[in-house]
């Protein structure tokens, strides 16, 4: 590779820092050698102190810019690691998904975790983790400020044509490999789609590949530059047609949902192709260099040859999208909990006391199971049995249960901040405007619930004790009741947050159900099953088929809840732990019930503290369901929190301005000054 110093080019950094400690020009090194005391006179004491890194980088550059001796010498070492090592696997291993899989790769990096694999000498990868050999290297890599990064690359002329044989041979079988490995991808059907409506002279992935295979033609036929660097163009435009390719299907699957094994190949790709746009930079022979695409190439291989053991960060990187798509059909579902108007918002308190009306009698009937001797598992298993049927009867009859919203709730706003991002002050005002709509319907539905519960449950006591002539519970039963409740005497607030992880879960579940319905077509493929078409009238099939489109995920969801909730005291008592759950409008329906027994005889007192005790039930429900909830989708969306600094400060402004808008609607929607 040719190299030109640059520095008469680039001005001079500033001599700050020129006091910190870098490499010597008469150390007497062998090329790695040299780059591995070289970046030890960058590297900070602690990896997260990057600004001392920075200050050293400056050093090191000033030194550069200013010393022809120093920069020749550093040029040559690195030079020497480019010619006597092959850099083949650095282009097309390190920083992509492996071939084989999602399950082989995570049981490789398992393995890998336990011992590491052999590197040979003259891979280039060694060069890298021998150079930065500390387990961070890549924290202060990243943070390090990417100017000056750029500007050290083009100092030490990177952004020159490659001119060697050695290293354009190495560049092309790289390419090549590259581009054999994203045309297989691209042949996989979780891309293509159907085989029958591909035109596949025209298909992208083997415009790609024909692109590839004349330039090495062109290559090898040793033909004038202009038309290497015609051939290269082509390779750039056959990936640019590719990405729109790829575009299309991630378009497709935000309707039609997603696979584990369809995200995993997409990222594949992607990877591929850019790596292929970085080869072809370095080929195209047209003078110009993407040092931003370089840099991210060369953070990319860093940060994974220090990460690429992590069974932590394989998981998040590719259930990110995933985890995406299950939140979004949540989100979606979320903006029917977030009311705007004065309408919206009485439609939810009657929708909320509907679902109390049916909460009281899932109490009652659990209150008689209770009744029956059964064994404990079976005794637990018709608990959720019943707190199943009950959820899903408030599915059906679009009744709401305020402490299933969270799980929505959360995944809108998540997506609020996601698709505000771009407007910086504006859009945090409308996120604002966001949580005081939801924070007053999470209220509005509390209270329909409770509204109902509480006169309902206790009504439906004194039903039985006048049908029957004996209390629904015996005093000792009742007093039991009341204290399971109470925030003092039981650990009724832990057991509430187990309830908020139930919540997410379930709602978590739903998701994965309704996206995977949706990705596998479920509808569709039974409305042409042969059995079927010929066993049912096409009504009947249609109502069928649309009700699992429509309701398999909410079923599912449901019914995960429910056996969450009822067999949880179950596996509390038979592993001995403080497990079991406490929900709020269960938890108000016992209250009641057990209230009409024991009248005012425990004293008002204790029957005011049970009840700030299931009012705080339902506070930790909420948080800590909406919490995970809102965790998962931010983090699925890639949204960094710390990079909206302002968000907390203008809801808090919001609030402080507009206070009665978090508890109840405004006549209109009208643009407010927070100023």
């Amino acid at each position: 590779m040719e190299y030109s110093s640059g520095a008469g080019k680039h001005e001079a950094v500033s001599k700050q820092g020129a006091e910190a400690p870098v490499i010597k020009i008469d150390a007497i090194y062998n090329g790695l050698e040299y780059l591995v005391e070289l970046v030890k006179q960058i590297r900070p004491a602690r990896a997260s102190n990057y600004k001392e890194a920075e200050l050293k980088f400056r050093a090191l550059f000033y030194q550069l810019q200013t010393d022809r001796n120093s920069l020749l010498s550093l040029q040559k070492a690195l030079l020497s690691q480019l010619l006597n090592s092959s850099f083949v696997p650095a282009l097309v291993e390190s920083g992509l998904p492996a071939w084989r899989g999602f399950m082989h790769e995570l049981g490789k990096k398992i393995k890998y975790k336990i011992l590491p694999p052999l590197l040979e000498p003259k891979n280039f990868l060694y060069v890298i983790n021998h150079v930065f050999y500390k387990h961070d290297d890549h924290i202060w890599v990243q943070r390090i400020d990417k100017q000056l990064w750029i500007e050290f690359f083009k100092l030490l002329g990177i952004e020159l044509n490659v001119k060697n044989e050695i290293i354009l041979q190495q560049l092309n079988e790289a390419l090549h490999i590259l581009d054999q490995r994203a045309v297989t991808l691209g042949l996989e059907k979780e891309v293509m789609g159907s085989y029958l409506n591909i035109n596949y002279q025209e298909y992208s992935f083997f415009l790609l590949d024909e692109a590839v295979q004349n330039y090495l033609i062109s290559y090898t036929g040793k033909k004038p530059s202009d038309d290497i660097t015609e051939a290269v163009t082509k390779i750039v435009d056959a990936v640019r047609i590719c990405k729109q390719r790829l575009d299309d299907v991630s378009h497709r699957r935000i309707k039609n949902g997603t696979s584990l094994s369809q995200t995993y190949i997409l990222t594949r790709i992607e990877q591929h192709l850019e790596r292929i746009l970085l080869i072809a930079d370095l080929l195209d022979r047209d003078n110009s260099f993407d040092e931003d695409r370089f840099l991210d190439y060369f953070i990319r291989v860093v940060t994974f040859e220090k990460k690429k053991n992590s069974i932590r960060e394989f998981l998040s990187t590719n259930l990110a999208f995933l985890a995406f798509k299950i939140t979004e059909h949540g989100g979606n579902r979320g903006k029917k909990y977030i009311t705007a108007t004065r309408k919206e918002y009485w439609s939810m308190i009657k929708s909320s006391m509907g679902g109390g009306f049916i909460v009281s009698f899932t109490a009652l009937i659990k209150n008689l199971i209770t009744k029956v001797p059964l064994p404990p598992f079976w005794l637990g298993f018709t608990y959720s049995i019943n707190y199943a049927l009950g959820f899903q009867l408030m599915h059906e009859t679009h009744t709401t249960l305020a402490t299933k919203q969270p799980a929505y709730t959360a995944s809108a706003i998540a997506a609020s901040v996601d698709y505000f991002k771009e407007y910086q002050k504006s859009g945090l005002y409308m996120i604002a405007i966001t949580v005081a709509r939801t924070a007053r319907t999470q209220l509005a539905s509390f209270f329909g619930n409770l509204i109902v519960v509480f006169p309902l449950s206790y009504g439906l006591a004194a039903l039985y004790h006048l049908i029957t002539g004996h209390y629904l519970l015996d005093n000792k039963e009742a007093v039991h009741m009341l204290k399971e409740q109470h925030p003092f005497m039981s650990l009724s607030i832990l057991y509430a947050c187990f309830t908020g992880v139930a919540l997410f879960l379930s709602g978590l579940i739903g998701g994965y159900i309704e996206n995977g319905i949706h990705y596998g077509n479920v509808a569709e493929r039974l409305k042409n099953s042969p059995k079927l078409k010929n066993s049912l009238s096409p009504k009947t099939l249609e109502k069928i088929t649309g009700y699992v489109d429509n309701n398999m995920g909410a079923l599912v969801g449901n019914v995960a809840l429910g056996f969450f909730l009822g067999m949880a005291g179950f596996f509390g008592k038979i592993f001995g732990l403080p497990f079991d759950i406490r929900h709020i409008t269960i938890s108000s329906g016992n209250a009641a019930m057990a209230y009409y027994t024991t009248g005012n005889t425990p004293g008002i007192t204790f029957l005011l503290t049970v009840f700030a005790g299931i009012l705080l039930i339902g506070l930790f429900n909420f948080l800590v369901s909406f919490a995970l909830a809102f965790y998962v989708a931010v983090r699925s969306r890639g949204v960094r929190l710390k990079d909206y600094p302002g968000l907390a400060a203008v809801v808090t402004k919001y609030f402080l301005k507009f206070p009665l808008e978090f508890f109840y609607p405004p006549k209109s929607e009208m643009k407010k000054n927070l100023d």
